[in-house]
């Protein structure tokens, strides 16, 4: 996933699983000269709940000596994800969770911020439980072929999008709380108070029960997956890379899916 050289983005958010991921990698990279750490960390705008996740990495990265760049909902897009859930409620738009909105404008202000930074690739710390869960949501949305794109390693599709990496894809959640805990890393346990309406919380649900019933079943899920993600990376269609006519970024489509959700939203 990673070179001797590479100028990596680490996606903190002040959880468990990407504070450990950049403790890990600040280790790491001690050994490689020319490798470089910036850490990115996204303020969607939620209240009480937001701002001791920025506290905590903050505190992290001034420990590591790592740099740290901040990018909020607000600066880019006008609004807080607070501010668009309170638009939604009064438009009463029920088409979209608050994680469909908060999931798409994350990713766009992830790569933002890492293009600021200069950084050449975007590290997330996404865990087996993450990745089982995405397998599963794409199955029971009907969305199957978006497994051949939400890989460890994104391909490279676009000059303003930086490649994705997902060091943490085969390791237990419950492996990164545990590195936490033992190295006493201080990290934020509060849940977002939007989680509770994902269908994501219903699969975590669905799949902690079959592990604990049949331990190994996530991995053998992720693995079965890898083994055929060949053959649906053949069966999709390639899609072009286009520029959105509203705001220039890449997209598929003629307007791309951040400028579609706040146009719901005016």
């Amino acid at each position: 996933m990673l070179k001797f050289d590479d100028r990596i983005a680490v996606a903190v958010s002040g959880g468990k699983d990407s504070i450990s991921l950049l403790h890990i990698l600040s280790k790491s990279e001690k050994e490689y000269s020319r490798t470089s750490l910036v850490a990115i960390t996204v303020d969607e705008g939620i209240r009480g709940y937001r701002d001791e996740a920025l506290e905590i990495a903050a505190e992290n990265c001034k420990k590591l000596g790592i740099e740290h760049e901040i990018i909020t909902f607000k600066e880019l897009y006008g609004y807080t994800l607070d501010e668009i859930m309170k638009k939604r409620s009064i438009k009463n738009l029920n088409i979209e969770t608050p994680c469909a909105y908060c999931g798409v404008l994350r990713r766009r202000a992830l790569n933002s911020a890492a293009r600021k930074v200069k950084a050449g690739k975007i590290a997330t710390a996404h865990t087996l439980d993450d990745e089982t869960q995405t397998i599963l949501l794409n199955i029971f949305h009907g969305d199957i072929l978006r497994t051949a794109r939400e890989k460890p390693i994104t391909d490279k599709t676009d000059l303003k999008l930086v490649q994705k990496i997902k060091p943490f894809c085969t390791i237990p959640e419950k492996e990164t709380a545990l590195y936490a805990y033992v190295k006493k890393i201080k990290f934020q346990a509060t849940p977002c108070p939007y989680a509770s309406s994902a269908m994501r919380n219903d699969v975590r649900v669905i799949l902690n029960r079959l592990e604990e019933k049949r331990p190994g079943i996530k991995f053998t899920i992720y693995k079965s997956i890898e083994r055929i993600r060949p053959s649906l990376e053949k069966t999709e269609k390639k899609q072009d890379m286009e520029r959105c006519c509203l705001c220039g970024e890449p997209s598929t489509e003629e307007i791309c899916r951040v400028c579609q959700l706040l146009s719901q939203i005016v």
